[in-house]
């Protein structure tokens, strides 16, 4: 463990519970990112909020050398927290359809937080270690896959500096304390749909006068669960997830419309297209099957660009995490169906990036799921009500981590 970083615990200890107790949704991160402000204030970063939309950008200057970004994502998800911990969220927030949702940090960003201006505490104490200028973003909205894109159209490296390198980190399902690297493609594309199925209300005791939506949609999740298994071919990988479906108000009214949204993964460009269309030739289907008066609606909420690491730079940063970890400690693993907007950042600035992740489960549990066979069963992923990083080692880990990478770029000051 890095010499800093034992003292430093007992602060991110406290920060981290207070920011997982005070989550907040896409581009309303009002309070998260005044607290991560002063932290960095409080650091000596020259400190910028505001830069796409509620983003915050703090500058760590310390003589000639590279400048190096370094990213931590915070917003939060319409997740009614399920742990039980003593500093649960019981937030509530108004979403951007008008709804009363609750809000959870169920994805481990108030973690990436922490890790963050862990390692700017670090960097900050130990000046002689170092040279450069390190740029430290904090990313609204990658939930929505538009925070990124928000923070470069507000001009965030014309602003701050292009820098040579982007890292990243972040919480996973895995035993705590383990770091886990991809090179080339590390996660999927992502494309989130709203599909609007439009019938034709009634009556329920009438059911023949109607075109009855609810039953409309029923079919076409059933059917969506096709397009991958047999329209996408044994050697590729595909996702169709439909994770909300809305109709109604009432037990004996039949609506006049459904709502579906989906969320559709995938690596290779040609795959994606294939499933797209499969997914819209389905939907149109139906609704002709059911005598729909009009076509579906069907509009892209969000999409995600698969995150492509570096060959090169993943190369460099994996070498200081073995060092910094032991090899044990540090595996490369297949690319995942998860999505980033981290992405963004290199490919619009034209440099280099890497991403990878950081176990945050339980190791005994961890440990006893696998031989049991039940860690799909058993482990709390991401999103999920009772996902809840183990706060020793996962806190300190990432600290060390997103150190330890930082430090393999910048210059190191003659002695």
């Amino acid at each position: 463990m890095l010499p800093d970083v034992p003292e430093l615990l007992p602060a991110l200890v406290e920060l981290y519970k207070d920011l997982h107790a005070h989550p907040e949704l896409s581009f309303a991160e009002h309070r998260t990112a005044a607290v991560v402000a002063e932290w960095l204030d409080t650091l000596g970063c020259e400190v910028t909020t505001g830069v796409g939309r509620t983003g915050v950008v703090g500058v760590l200057r310390n003589g000639d050398g590279p400048t190096v970004m370094l990213r931590a994502d915070f917003d939060a998800l319409p997740v009614a927290e399920a742990t039980g911990l003593p500093y649960r969220s019981v937030a509530t927030a108004v979403d951007a359809d008008g709804q009363t949702v609750p809000v959870m940090h169920a994805c481990g960003h108030d973690m990436h937080v922490v890790w963050l201006l862990g390692a700017t505490a670090v960097l900050a104490a130990d000046p002689d270690a170092w040279s450069g200028t390190v740029l430290l973003v904090f990313q609204p909205a990658e939930e929505v896959g538009a925070g990124a894109d928000a923070m470069v159209d507000d001009g965030l490296f014309e602003r701050f500096g292009t820098p040579v390198v982007a890292l990243g980190q972040h919480v996973i399902a895995g035993p705590a304390g383990t770091v886990l690297y991809r090179p080339g493609v590390a996660m999927a594309a992502s494309d989130s749909l709203k599909v609007r199925l439009i019938g034709r209300g009634g009556h329920g005791s009438r059911p023949e006068t109607t075109v009855d939506p609810v039953v409309m949609a029923a079919s076409a999740v059933m059917r969506l669960q096709t397009v991958v298994s047999r329209e996408v071919a044994p050697t590729d990988t595909a996702v169709v997830t439909v994770g909300s479906m809305r109709a109604g108000t009432k037990a004996n009214i039949i609506p006049g419309e459904a709502e579906l949204r989906l969320s559709i993964r995938t690596f290779e460009p040609s795959v994606r297209e294939r499933v797209m269309a499969a997914v819209e030739r389905v939907l149109e289907g139906e609704a002709v099957s059911a005598g729909a008066p009009e076509r579906p609606e069907i509009s892209t909420l969000y999409s995600f660009q698969r995150v492509e690491n570096d060959v090169e730079a993943t190369g460099r940063v994996a070498a200081a995490l073995r060092e910094a970890f032991g090899p044990e400690r540090v595996v490369e693993v297949p690319a995942v169906t998860g999505s980033e907007d981290f992405g963004v950042f290199g490919r619009r600035g034209g440099f280099p990036s890497v991403f990878w992740w950081i176990g945050g489960s339980d190791p005994e549990a961890y440990a006893l799921a696998e031989k049991a066979g039940r860690v799909a069963q058993d482990i709390p992923n991401n999103h999920s009500p009772y996902f809840a990083p183990v706060l020793d080692p996962t806190l300190a880990a990432g600290v060390e981590a997103m150190t330890a990478a930082a430090l393999s770029w910048l210059a190191v000051r003659p002695a």
